[in-house]
């Protein structure tokens, strides 16, 4: 799989023109997730990048302070974002439920990860919410995900997981991302690409929300899916780097893999 370039930065712009990106997520004891994906959202070149927070302690981040916060309902609602993405960290209470209830309707590209696809899966009346949108929608569920979200096992996602993937994208009319080693990527007309970048580093807490960054960034500037395609490629390339440069497979943290993507991403600018 040849990863598309992000479109260069012409020479008279500014930050708006890089998107509006809002991410929804991170109740008490999970913040960290939604704080990994606005940070790798923020280093992939989003313009501006504002965090729904469901833990109402956590209104700044010390470590990205470029990160604003807003109160997840208002977040939701803002019929102004390029692109929406909810999950990392939600959990599944009643407000994650009535969060993804409004999410589905909003007008902009959808990214759903993490606890965003757990509460699909709960909910039968979502999947068909889903199909319907007029934007693009966009699935990044590990096989355990895949696996709810299909009300089937585990091992029967991974003993085939291109018709998984084929699956999700059908019943959910979205492109899909089926991570993974081989992360799967397919659209709701049937084409299948599989990733050949990555390696066992990648299985550390925090590698999913920072994809879920990443796509998020470039949905803003890119097609849905050559978006998820660039996100794949650079995740999984970010984390080849990193054993390039000797970090080794064993502790490579989701944190350090957001540095590795933003210099091989300028690199391909280049």
């Amino acid at each position: 799989m040849h990863a598309p370039f992000l479109p260069p930065r012409p020479a008279k712009s500014h930050k708006a023109m890089f998107g509006r990106i809002g991410l929804l997520g991170g109740a008490p004891g999970t913040v960290g997730a939604l704080l990994l994906a606005g940070r790798s959202a923020l280093h992939c070149g989003a313009g501006l990048v504002t965090l729904g927070m469901l833990d109402e302690n956590v209104r700044v981040d010390y470590a990205s302070p470029e990160l604003m916060f807003a109160p997840p309902e208002s977040l939701v609602a803002d019929l102004d974002l390029s692109v929406l993405a909810i999950g990392p960290g939600m959990g599944q209470s009643r407000q994650a439920f009535e969060l993804m209830q409004t999410a589905l309707l909003h007008p902009s590209t959808l990214v759903i990860d993490a606890d965003g696809l757990n509460v699909i899966s709960r909910h039968d009346e979502f999947a068909g919410v889903c199909a319907q949108r007029n934007a693009a929608t966009l699935l990044t569920p590990h096989p355990g995900e895949a696996a709810r979200l299909l009300q089937a096992r585990t091992h029967e996602i991974q003993d085939n997981r291109e018709l998984a993937a084929r699956e999700l994208a059908n019943r959910f009319n979205a492109l899909v991302a089926l991570k993974g080693a081989s992360t799967v990527l397919a659209r709701p007309d049937g084409e299948i690409e599989i990733n050949h970048t990555g390696n066992p580093a990648l299985s550390a807490p925090g590698m999913g929300d920072v994809l879920t960054g990443m796509a998020t960034a470039f949905a803003a500037r890119m097609p849905p899916w050559e978006a998820l395609r660039l996100a794949v490629w650079l995740h999984g390339q970010a984390a080849d780097d990193a054993i390039e440069e000797g970090c080794g497979v064993e502790g490579l943290t989701a944190s350090e893999l957001i540095g590795y993507a933003r210099r091989r991403l300028n690199a391909c600018a280049a």
